[in-house]
């Protein structure tokens, strides 16, 4: 661990420290996986990690979060919690990320407030900053709440290298999302679409080692991978294995983008919806 890391992890520690008792937003990414885990060595029974689940979040990283918190032996809690239950998060325009944090964070409050915890706390990092991310601003506006690895400055990177160096599982995990963030601005979010957009990637994971994701555009699935992984795909065979695959899960049309896997590219139509 260099100086300059090596220092923001000691404010984090700091931080953790005069936080007293904490609930972490546990998403089973690299990101909640170590402040989880640091919150843990300051705080010890003093911390909870809460994972909220509903159908915009993959059944395997739900999975994952029961399996990750069992190995590293912190008390984990599975909570409910229907987005869709929200008409303007449902209705999926620009700010959808915003009504979905004021959800899951306000039943995270809730839970932490009943079960005697201080905070709660977002895993959000430095680099999220260099993103459209309206979820930060939900959060920032909630009491009792707080970024830590923000705070502190940590990047992607940064907490990468540190949780390799604390043996964390999730060292090298690729970055996840919702599954409503496949679902194109405008088109509104169900149920069947969320269901649609899971199975459609367990599809296409077969053949791929690097980051999927099928992107919603109502009656057309537009399949993002690594770069890498675009030569498998468009071969004769597996296109046509895979294109029969997810209309039979109801998509009219199967495309494969080809300038490939890249985070937030439903945002390059925000400008647009704007005009």
């Amino acid at each position: 661990m260099d100086t300059e890391t090596c220092c923001k992890v000691e404010a984090l520690m700091q931080l953790l420290s005069r936080l007293k008792s904490v609930v972490v937003g546990f998403s089973a990414g690299a990101d909640s996986t170590f402040l989880m885990a640091a919150a843990s060595r300051c705080l010890k029974e003093k911390m909870a990690a809460v994972t909220t689940y509903s159908a915009t979040f993959p059944s395997s990283e739900k999975e994952e979060a029961v399996k990750i918190t069992r190995h590293l032996g912190i008390h984990h809690v599975l909570l409910p919690v229907d987005e869709l239950e929200c008409a303007d998060f449902a209705a999926n325009s620009r700010q959808r990320c915003y009504f979905c944090k004021k959800k899951r964070f306000g039943a995270l409050v809730e839970w932490a407030q009943k079960h005697g915890y201080a905070w709660v706390l977002d895993g959000a990092n430095a680099d999220d900053c260099m993103d459209y991310r309206p979820g930060m601003k939900a959060v920032s506006e909630m009491e009792n709440v707080r970024s830590p690895l923000l705070e502190v400055g940590l990047t992607k990177a940064e907490i990468r290298a540190v949780s390799r160096e604390w043996s964390l599982p999730t060292w090298n995990k690729p970055s996840a999302a919702c599954l409503s963030s496949r679902v194109a601005y405008g088109l509104t979010i169900t149920k069947e679409r969320l269901g649609q957009i899971e199975q459609a990637e367990k599809v296409v994971k077969q053949y791929c080692s690097g980051q999927v994701r099928v992107r919603h555009h109502d009656n057309l699935a537009r399949i993002e991978v690594s770069k890498k992984d675009i030569q498998t795909l468009a071969a004769p065979e597996n296109a046509q294995t895979i294109d029969r695959a997810l209309r039979e899960l109801g998509f009219k049309f199967v495309t494969l983008d080809l300038a490939g896997y890249r985070t937030g590219s439903m945002n390059e139509l925000l400008g647009k919806l704007d005009t």
